[in-house]
């Protein structure tokens, strides 16, 4: 089935070139977007020979995965994989995905180093993982982990609306609301910078926001 990868990027360009090329080695379709960057990410991922849609102005996580999922689906995307420009997410997982996917709508993952997570962000996942369950009996170790694989036939269904980040919140939400098959694997994961990550206040955010999704959408 026609896979393609899809890496949102902002600000990237210390990292763009070793995740494509780490990329390359399990999926040639990869798709780029550049979310308003300052610096040379966009020109430095074209230079590797990929596609790269580019937003003018920084626009969030959510709509830049969005742009980067619409286009795969116009060049016949079967299965998505989408995942992060800053080296925290390892190419070499994507066949684990692959795999996982057989029979699912969608896979998400984990992280195994979820011990050698910042305490802050601990405390925020694990607020917005119970939230999750109670609110669409979507059991998960990891709900923030974007790291992650869907059908073009789920990503139809699953579309979100949020520009940030809460978007892997609110995909989570359509999958429950859409009773799609979904699946968890663990992943290996580098905490790169410390500082980036669900805060408490965060968590606290997001979990309001499902709420609404809940009993308004």
């Amino acid at each position: 089935m026609k896979t393609y990868v899809v890496i949102p990027a902002h600000n990237e360009s210390k990292n763009i070139v070793a995740v494509i090329k780490k990329t390359k080695k399990y999926c040639k379709n990869i798709i780029v977007v550049d979310d308003g960057s300052k610096d040379d990410t966009g020109k430095i991922a074209e230079s590797m020979k990929v596609p790269v849609l580019r937003h003018i102005v920084n626009m969030g996580k959510g709509a830049t995965l969005k742009t980067g999922c619409d286009y795969a689906v116009k060049k016949g995307a079967k299965i998505m994989i989408v995942m992060d420009a800053d080296l925290q997410h390892d190419p070499v997982e994507i066949p684990n995905f692959l795999k996982a996917i057989k029979g699912k709508d969608i896979v998400f993952s984990y992280r195994k180093l979820y011990k050698k997570m910042p305490l802050v962000f601990k405390i925020g996942n694990n607020f917005i993982n119970i939230a999750t369950k109670l609110l669409y009996g979507i059991n998960l170790k990891d709900t923030q982990c974007g790291f992650r694989a869907f059908t073009s036939k789920a990503y139809k269904k699953i579309r979100w609306d949020a520009l940030d980040y809460s978007m892997e919140s609110e995909m989570i939400t359509r999958v429950g609301k859409e009773h799609l098959k979904y699946t968890e694997i663990p992943i290996e994961t580098i905490y790169i910078n410390k500082y980036k990550g669900t805060t408490i206040f965060d968590g606290m955010k997001i979990v309001v926001n499902m709420i609404l999704w809940r009993f308004i959408k």
